[in-house]
């Protein structure tokens, strides 16, 4: 019998539709004729899942009796007697009764698919047995029933059941999920707009895993070779140098600027198993990738170029990151590197970065244009073969009874003239010439045993054998010298390239282009030195190395960049072609410090603005918001001191309380200006010390009407480290705002809760609310939203309290609350030592 097939709908958090889109296709199914039953649907009493429930076949439940109780689970021998073709089982991770068939339901699901019948499942992502401790990390819920990865990787289909966390939320506030008395510490705890975000994201990763097998099996039937970049895939090449964690930390930075990127760090060793890689290096960079999130290979090949573009084509790679060769420059002779092959060999679709790194050998210095750089390898085989192969060739010869005769032997003479020309170029051959027209004159050519040539045509044969090997050599010597012209240039190229496209985007600093230069030309340290005219002295504007002069004519190469500037370098003298590219750096450095100055003096002037903006905006409230306070004081003063009118108590007791509320809110505008002033100079310095919320909170509620604030401060709350005065402040501000836009007649809620190492303070209004745009804008100093009146303060309280939230390691943030209004979020940190409790959450919002 054929196994049964597995569809499973995966949520993100419960309420996002699973259930709903598992009836809905049941619906479809039976429309088309298809045999589907109800195995076990449970629908929390939410109407709208209740009704999908309607017109579809139910097995009835199996009664478990445990601990003096009666529970429903699903009937396995029921469904298996029934045998449908397709069975419908909800929440895949539930743990049955004792009792039961099996101990977990996604065991019940396997005997249904082993007995062919189709399974179409549902399970959240804080379900999957890998994902526990990320979810309690995220929410502080530990999860209790969980669902082995594999079982749900099996799944013959994953479909993904998705809502944004405002829509999820906006459905549970509309009574769609939970009952109305559950509602609140839902929000509050585990349905959190962060907490949702999060889980979220891991159940769009961890279907895209899903997907992205399914895309290497597709690739892999089909024979694809082609990258195919529906992900950031970055393969890291490794040497087992030290190099090595450098450039997995650096493609960890890049996987880290786009979600469900992957890093795979590889290491290529040759078939005949010699390599200088440290085994223990390796060990410690397969652990840091690990750690990393990363994972590690080992691939066998000999050639390192080939073998890694397979690799990366094999696994549908996007990037790869190579390190800068530790090989000495000379050594380059025998090929541009894998680096280089890499990137020329890569496809358009695959990107390749060079990182540098402490174990280069000579930075990226360019090359030395000092004849031709053959290799010592190459040049000692050149002088062996130029030197020691005419005499060898010479007794070989002479052994023979019958030699080949005189032009053959002058062509095997000329044969080690040309490989010695080939191998170690002009020197060599030039060597290997001479020794052969010697030996060939006094060994080959009569008279024998003399320098003498007798026969004219000897001579000629011995001349143009010695031309055509110095020809050889010459020519060949001529191709190296090239060769090295040709990368020099285009290494320079590449240098004033690199600074031309960082003069257009604007983003090299100083000392990362003079560390450049430095680099570039393996310098000990660079300086950028300026001064005010000829008599003044040398200022160092920029520095990079050890120990960097301080005048240009300390400096081993000075390059002048106009008149009172020079780019000074220390380390060792650099040749006359160098200076061309020195002076583009030069030149570029003075930008790049002129942009600086530029840059910090455009800070200073939007400082200055802003200054000016808070002085007029200070101007306006002295002139108004505090004049009105003022004038109602006066105004209830004068009266009472009036001798013509006779005031009755209760007149007198009216115009002092209109005395006493005036000079309150003098009190608290010039009390916020003040705050508002230290803040923005910096002088305000919290005294940390551990206290409880229901010590300060209740404190901060003196000026709000009574019974306009509902308080909510548990008792098993944790510790908070803050400045019991500063917390009063911003909480009477948040508070003062919260009651200042409340309809009448609706309290203001204040409510605390934990969530793992912080504690939140939540102050919620059924208020108009504010749209998202302005929700930044309301925290700004002198600004007030909407249309609240001038008499309503000058728009600081809001300011104040994010600033001194802030100054004490929180937060202040406004999110807007279920059914309308605004909720200002106060996070605080938890004192040190105080270990908060996980919050008790109904077993709906876990399951």
């Amino acid at each position: 019998m054929a196994r049964g097939k597995l569809r499973i709908y995966l949520g993100a958090a419960p309420g996002v539709g699973k259930t709903y889109a598992m009836l809905a296709e049941a619906h479809r199914r039976v429309e088309r004729g298809t045999d589907c039953v109800v195995a076990f649907v449970e629908h929390h009493d939410r109407p709208r899942t209740e009704v999908m429930l309607h017109g579809l076949e139910q097995v009835g439940r199996r009664e478990i009796e445990y601990r003096s109780a009666v529970f429903t689970e699903m009937d396995v021998d029921a469904v298996l007697e029934r045998a449908p073709a397709v069975a419908l089982v909800d929440e895949l991770a539930h743990t049955n009764v004792p009792g039961s068939r099996n101990a977990k339901r996604w065991q019940d699901v396997e005997d249904l698919l082993r007995a062919g019948i189709d399974v179409v499942s549902t399970v959240n992502i804080q379900h999957l047995e890998s994902l526990g401790d990320v979810v309690e990390s995220i929410t502080g819920v530990r999860q209790r029933e969980t669902v082995p990865d594999e079982v749900v990787r099996r799944a013959d289909q994953i479909e993904l059941v998705d809502m944004s966390p405002q829509a999820l939320r906006r459905r549970m506030a509309h009574g769609n999920i939970y009952q109305r008395d559950k509602l609140d510490a839902a929000l509050s705890h585990y349905f959190r707009p962060g907490n949702l975000t999060a889980l979220r994201e891991l159940a769009l990763l961890w279907v895209a895993d899903r997907v992205d097998e399914y895309l290497q099996q597709y690739r892999g039937e089909h024979d694809i070779r082609s990258t195919w970049q529906a992900r950031e895939r970055i393969v890291v090449g490794l040497t087992g140098g030290p190099e090595g964690r450098t450039l997995i930390r650096r493609a960890s930075r890049m996987a880290a600027k786009g979600s469900g990127s992957e890093i795979l760090a590889v290491y290529i060793a040759r078939s005949d198993g010699l390599t200088s890689a440290s085994p223990k290096e390796l060990t410690v960079q397969r652990t840091l990738v690990e750690d990393l999130g990363g994972t590690f290979h080992h691939v066998i090949g000999d050639d390192i170029p080939a073998a890694l573009l397979a690799f990366a084509r094999g696994v549908n790679a996007t990037q790869i990151v190579l390190g800068s060769s530790r090989r000495k420059t000379w050594q380059y002779i025998y090929g541009p590197g894998v680096g280089a092959t890499v990137a020329r060999e890569s496809s358009p679709d695959l990107d390749v970065h060079i990182v540098t790194h402490d174990e280069v050998a000579k930075g990226r210095g360019l090359p030395i244009a000092r004849g031709a750089r053959l290799g010592r390898a190459r040049i000692s085989w050149g002088w062996f073969v130029g030197v020691a192969g005419p005499a060898l060739l010479a007794v070989l010869l002479r052994g023979m009874e019958n030699g080949p005769g005189l032009a053959n032997d002058v062509l095997l003479f000329l044969f080690l003239t040309v490989a010695a020309a080939l191998l170690g170029g002009l020197l060599p051959a030039l060597a290997s010439a001479a020794a052969g027209s010697l030996l060939l004159n006094f060994w080959f050519t009569p008279p024998t045993h003399t320098l003498t040539v007798q026969d004219p045509e000897n001579i000629v044969a011995i001349v143009i054998f010695f031309a055509v090997g110095v020809s050889v050599a010459s020519v060949v010597d001529l191709a190296a010298r090239r060769t090295h012209q040709a990368a020099r240039l285009r290494a320079e190229s590449e240098i004033l390239s690199f600074l031309a496209g960082s003069v257009l985007r604007g983003e090299t600093s100083l000392d990362a282009l003079l560390e450049r230069v430095r680099e570039t030309f393996a310098m000990e340290s660079v300086a950028l030195l300026e001064r005010q005219n000829d008599v003044e002295p040398w200022t160092c504007a920029g520095s990079v190395g050890s120990s960097p002069v301080t005048r240009p004519d300390d400096a081993d190469v000075d390059m002048p960049v106009g008149d009172h500037m020079a780019l000074a370098l220390s380390g060792r003298v650099l040749p006359a072609e160098d200076r061309r590219v020195l002076g583009a750096f030069a030149a570029q450095a003075a930008v790049v410090l002129d942009r600086q100055r530029l840059v910090g003096e455009a800070e200073k002037a939007r400082r200055l603005a802003e200054g000016n903006r808070i002085r007029t905006a200070l101007l306006a409230a002295v002139s108004h918001d505090l004049r009105t306070p003022l004038a109602a004081i006066k105004a209830a003063v004068s009266s009472l001191r009036a001798d013509d009118v006779a005031w009755s108590k209760d007149d007198e007791a009216e115009l002092l309380e209109a005395i006493e509320d005036g000079a309150d809110r003098l009190d608290h505008l010039v009390g916020n200006l003040l705050d508002m002033s230290r803040l923005q100079t910096g002088t305000v310095t919290p005294l940390i010390r551990e206290i409880d919320l229901d010590e300060v909170v209740p404190m901060a509620l003196g000026g709000v009407p009574e019974g306009s604030v509902d308080l909510d401060i548990p008792e098993t709350l944790p510790m908070v480290a803050v400045d019991p005065g500063l917390l009063e402040r911003a909480v009477a501000n948040i508070v003062e705002n919260a009651v200042k836009y409340s309809p009448d007649g609706t309290p203001v809620t204040v409510a605390a809760s934990t969530l793992g190492d912080r504690v939140e303070l939540r102050v919620s209004d059924r208020g108009p609310g504010v749209p998202d745009e302005g929700k930044r804008r309301i925290f700004e100093p002198f600004q007030r939203y909407g249309d609240a009146p001038r008499g309503a303060g000058v728009g600081l309280g809001l300011a104040v309290a994010r600033g001194f939230a802030e100054s004490m390691s929180g937060t202040l943030d406004a999110e807007d609350t279920p059914g309308g209004g605004m909720t200002m979020v106060l996070t605080l940190k938890t004192a040190a030592g105080h270990v908060p409790a996980a919050p008790d959450l109904s077993p709906q919002v876990t399951s």
